[in-house]
């Protein structure tokens, strides 16, 4: 019987670690997200890439794949993963955005800016960018973040607390008093 127990909470565990593994981010690209608006408004989590960037790979692996950030994500926002070196053809707040100068032969490499990325503001990667519900840039965040890093964000602009904040003493204060929640 304890042999039977043994094995039932083994094959549980392992039938958990695959589900949860499983789980994933729900991306769109940034058009799909912009129709996805107008029918059921929700703001937009934006996480601009490179192929090349380390970091960027370390937020899919360690921070895009934590459960309780896909869960958040795809409750709250509309994800859109963007190439920033990449050579699609964006059609944002009416004007079109392409990657003029991409070559081909270094697509696994550095290549040019694409012009959206410019436009948002993106300096680095990995940065994420989030909208408003009516596709209206919030605010660019760089660099790599840990689950309960990001959280901080998510939970700032989801909430619309961000409009409350109008210096970097009450955002200090804010990053004091938050009580994350997310696993790690």
């Amino acid at each position: 019987m304890k042999r039977i127990l043994l094995l039932f909470a083994i094959a549980l565990m392992i039938s958990s670690a695959a589900i949860a593994q499983s789980q994933k981010i729900n991306w769109v690209t940034f058009e799909e997200a912009l129709e996805l608006q107008k029918k059921n408004p929700k703001k937009i989590m934006m996480d601009v890439y490179t192929v090349w960037c380390g970091p960027c790979k370390m937020l899919d692996k360690n921070t895009f794949s934590n459960t309780d950030v896909v869960e958040y994500v795809n409750k709250n926002f509309y994800a859109v993963k963007f190439n920033a070196e990449g050579n699609s053809v964006v059609n944002y707040k009416g004007a079109e955005f392409k990657n003029s100068g991409y070559k081909e032969e270094l697509k696994t490499r550095r290549n040019s800016a694409h012009e959206l990325s410019r436009h948002l503001g993106v300096r680095a990667y990995p940065t994420i960018v989030y909208f408003d519900e009516e596709a209206n840039v919030i605010q660019p965040i760089s660099g790599y973040m840990k689950p309960q890093q990001i959280e901080l964000y998510l939970k700032l602009f989801h909430s619309n607390d961000y409009k409350d904040i109008t210096s970097n003493e009450q955002f200090n204060i804010y990053c004091k008093e938050f009580k994350p929640e997310f696993q790690e």
